[in-house]
C-alpha cells in the first residue's frame, strides 16, 4: 500500500453511507485504499464493490457468506471472507486499517465500533445507535485509547466543523436542525392514513428504509441529541432543536459571547463523508457546491412536540440514564422493522415507545428487581445490549396484550 494512502475500513459498505463513501473515496484513490469492507447480506452489490476497489478483506451475514465465496471464485478475486459478527469486528481492527467507516445500522454496529476503538482505529461514525446504547463506555474506551472519533451525521459534523479551533467550555449551546420530515406540516389527525410509501418520501435526503422511518417520526431527532451528549460533552439542557425545513444549515453552535457559528452546505451525505475522511484536510466530496442565491429563503420553526413526542424522550432517557437510551433505541428498531413489514400502523411507533418511556419513569421511581438494574446502570457492553433486548422485549409484550400479556410482567 502507498505509504501516503489512508487505509480505511467500510462497516456497512452497501448501505447508502456506505455506498457514498465509496464515492468520495473513488474521487480520491490517491489518498485512499480500501482495506476491508462489511454488510449484512448484499452479496450481490458487495462483489462489485471487491471487484471495484480490491479489499483486503470482507464480512457478510453467515447465511450469505456461501454465496460470496462462490461469486468470488468464479471470478477469480483474491479477498479474505469474513462471516457473522466475529468477522465484522475482525474487519474493524484489520492492521492495515487507519481509519473505520461505522456505517451498520442499528444496534449491531456496537461491537465492531467498539473493537476498532481498542485497535486505536480513527472512527468516522455514522452508526448513532453505538453511543445512543454505550455513549459513556465507547468515549471512556476513545480516551482510554486516544482514539478520535469523527462524526458522519451531518449535524453532528457540522457542530464538530463549528467547534474547530474553538475553546468547548465557551460554548452555550448548540443547535441540532431538522427537516421536519415528511409529515411537518401534515395535521396529526391526519396521521392515522399514513402508509410505508408515504412516511418513505422524505423531502430532502436519500437514505436507507431505517433512518427515513426515523425522519418520520423524528426519531432520528431523539437519538442525534444523545449521540451529541456523549459526542460534544454537554449536559442534556445544552442540547437544543430547531426544524429546519431546507436542510441548508446543518447545525449551528452559540458561544458565550452570543456568537452562533453554523455550517452549510446542499443535503448531500459526500460532504460530511469527505470531511471525516480527509480530515484535517479538506477534500473532494463530488456534491455540488451551495448557491444561497437560487434558495432565496432559509426558514426555522419550533419542533412540534405534540406531533413528535421522540423528540422529549431523548431528555427522558437521559435523565434515567444507564441503559434506558438502549432499550428505547432497541425499541424503536423492531417497531420501525414491523413497520417496513406491514405489520403495525406508523402511528403504534411513538404510541408504543410513549409507553416504554413512561415505563421506564415507573420502574426508576420505584423498586426494580436485579435483573433490570442494567437499564440504569450500564458498566459493559453487554448491560447495553441487555437492555436493548428488554425494549425490544417490551414492544413484543406490548403488542401481545389482546392474546392477554400485560407490560407489567416487565417489572
Amino acid at each position: 500500500m502507498n505509504k501516503e494512502q489512508r487505509g480505511v475500513v467500510i462497516l456497512g459498505s452497501t448501505g447508502s453511507i456506505g455506498l457514498s463513501t465509496l464515492s468520495v473515496i473513488g474521487q480520491n484513490r490517491d489518498r485512499f485504499r480500501v482495506i476491508g469492507l462489511s454488510c449484512h447480506q448484499n452479496a450481490a452489490l458487495l462483489i462489485e464493490q471487491i471487484e471495484a476497489f480490491s479489499p483486503t478483506v470482507v464480512s457478510i451475514g453467515a447465511d450469505k457468506a456461501p454465496e460470496l465465496r462462490k461469486m468470488v471464485a468464479d471470478k477469480n478475486l483474491s479477498v479474505t471472507i469474513l462471516e457473522g459478527m466475529p468477522g465484522h469486528s475482525e474487519v474493524a481492527r484489520h492492521p492495515d486499517a487507519d481509519m473505520v467507516v461505522a456505517a451498520m445500522v442499528g444496534a449491531a454496529g456496537i461491537e465492531p465500533v467498539m473493537s476498532a476503538i481498542q485497535h486505536q482505529k480513527v472512527i468516522a461514525l455514522a452508526n448513532k445507535e453505538s453511543l445512543v446504547m454505550a455513549g459513556s463506555l465507547l468515549i471512556s474506551e476513545a480516551d482510554k485509547h486516544g482514539v478520535q472519533i469523527l462524526p458522519i451525521d451531518s449535524e453532528h459534523n457540522a457542530i464538530f466543523q463549528s467547534l474547530r479551533d474553538e475553546n468547548p467550555e465557551d460554548v452555550d449551546h448548540i443547535t441540532l436542525t431538522a427537516s421536519g420530515g415528511p409529515f411537518r406540516t401534515l395535521p396529526r389527525s391526519k396521521f392515522e392514513k399514513i402508509t410505508l410509501n408515504d412516511a418513505l418520501n422524505h423531502p430532502n435526503w436519500e437514505m436507507g428504509k431505517k433512518i427515513t422511518i426515523d425522519s418520520a417520526t423524528m426519531m432520528n431527532k431523539c437519538l442525534e441529541i444523545i449521540e451529541a451528549k456523549w459526542l460534544f460533552r454537554l449536559k442534556a439542557e445544552q442540547i437544543h432543536v430547531l426544524v429546519h425545513p431546507q436542510s441548508i444549515v446543518h447545525s449551528t453552535v452559540t458561544y458565550k459571547d452570543a456568537s452562533t457559528i453554523c455550517q452549510m452546505g446542499t443535503p448531500d451525505m459526500r460532504i460530511p463523508i469527505a470531511n471525516c475522511l480527509g480530515y484535517p484536510d479538506r477534500i473532494q466530496s463530488g456534491s455540488s457546491f451551495l448557491n444561497l442565491a437560487e434558495i432565496e429563503t432559509l426558514t426555522f420553526e419550533k419542533p412540534d412536540i405534540d406531533k413528535f413526542p421522540s423528540i422529549q424522550m431523548a431528555y427522558d432517557v437521559l435523565a434515567l440514564g444507564g441503559g434506558s437510551p438502549a432499550a428505547l433505541n432497541g425499541a424503536n428498531e423492531d417497531l420501525v422493522d414491523r413497520f417496513l413489514n406491514g405489520k403495525i400502523a406508523f402511528t403504534r411507533i411513538s404510541e408504543v415507545l410513549g409507553d416504554l418511556v413512561r415505563q421506564l419513569k415507573e420502574m426508576k421511581n420505584g423498586l426494580k428487581k436485579p435483573e433490570t438494574a442494567f437499564l440504569f446502570r450500564v458498566t459493559q457492553v453487554s448491560d447495553a445490549l441487555a437492555a436493548d433486548r428488554w425494549g425490544r422485549d417490551f414492544v413484543e409484550k406490548v403488542l401481545s396484550e389482546q392474546n392477554g400479556v400485560s407490560v407489567t410482567d416487565l417489572h
